[in-house]
């Protein structure tokens, strides 16, 4: 029985990892009282004592966790920021390559994605690797999200019996275009430019739809050669393609809520068509890729314990 330590597990992502590992007979979880949760002493003892050690942490923070380690055995998946874009961790994405995947099997430093970058990251990395689109485009993105992404505080304001009017309806953030996720959206797909990045919250508790718009004239190929190539990779795991999956015409950003799913396709004609990944912030976007990152390397199937 593997012994796994959720440093940060007050969080959301901690606690929904909590949820899922709590239940299950071959892990053994290390848990601190609220008391130590916090003091540096008891969680670099838990940390060292783990086989593998979930970050559920800002970014300073988990750097710090990482200074912890004093051994060469305990596996460490990040679920922060921190670490996504350093060439020496595994990027937690399994379904991208065969080489993603070993790297996540054979390494000590996982680092999840983060829910943002895992539907653009999802629908750009295979149309790079095939050389339908040239890293020197210019992309833009459309990413809606349920409002349990910005955490326990976004979570209060929205659920709050006194909350502001503004939040009912969509609200577009990351104006500066300086979001936390763009470094990795271009580092992992090898995209020459940052894309143009447009986030939005809106009232729902949990679910996203990242939307990637093209044009036909810059793609090396047609809309039936995209959809070919992403059903040719992703045939395994917690990503799948479909030929269709919105809802009479409409397309739900909570269509996978609570689920650890991605679904990927194409909307659209040969002229301009839109590129769609399906998915929830909580799920694939965060404790469900970490939990899957986890399966792998324990040796179990990557969806063992997840939503399908």
């Amino acid at each position: 029985m593997k012994k796994v330590f959720i440093d940060g597990s007050a969080g959301t992502t901690g606690l929904r990892i909590h949820e899922r590992l709590s239940e299950r007979k071959d892990i053994e979880l290390i848990t601190l009282s609220d008391d130590k949760r916090k003091d540096a002493l008891y969680r670099k003892e838990a940390i060292n004592s783990a086989d593998i050690a979930f970050l559920c942490l800002p970014d300073d923070a988990a750097r710090e966790a990482v200074s912890f380690i004093e051994n060469d055995t305990t596996v460490v998946i990040d679920t922060s920021t921190a670490h996504r874009t350093d060439e020496s961790w595994a990027y937690g994405f399994p379904e991208l390559s065969e080489k993603h995947l070993k790297r996540i099997k054979s390494s000590h430093r996982i680092a999840v994605p983060g829910c943002h970058a895992s539907g653009f990251i999802a629908l750009i990395y295979p149309l790079i690797e095939k050389g339908v689109v040239s890293p020197d485009s210019a992309f833009s993105c459309f990413s809606l999200t349920g409002y349990s992404g910005g955490g326990k505080k976004m979570i209060g304001e929205y659920e709050s019996d006194e909350r502001d009017a503004l939040l009912s309806a969509p609200r577009i953030y990351g104006l500066t275009q300086q979001h936390k996720h763009l470094k990795e959206m271009k580092a992992v797909t090898g995209i020459s430019d940052f894309p143009v990045f447009v986030p939005v919250v809106g009232d729902f508790y949990s679910g996203m739809a990242v939307t990637v718009p093209l044009f036909g004239k810059d793609i090396n190929g047609s809309i039936d050669d995209i959809r070919k190539i992403y059903k040719e990779k992703y045939n395994w795991g917690m990503v799948g393609f479909k030929d269709s999956f919105d809802q009479g015409g409409f397309l739900s950003a909570a269509s996978f809520s609570f689920k650890d799913t991605m679904t990927v396709g194409v909307y659209g004609n040969e002229e301009r068509m839109t590129l769609e990944a399906v998915y929830d912030n909580l799920g694939k976007g965060a404790s469900g890729a970490a939990i899957e990152c986890l399966n792998i390397v324990l040796g179990l199937a990557p969806s063992y314990g997840l939503q399908e």
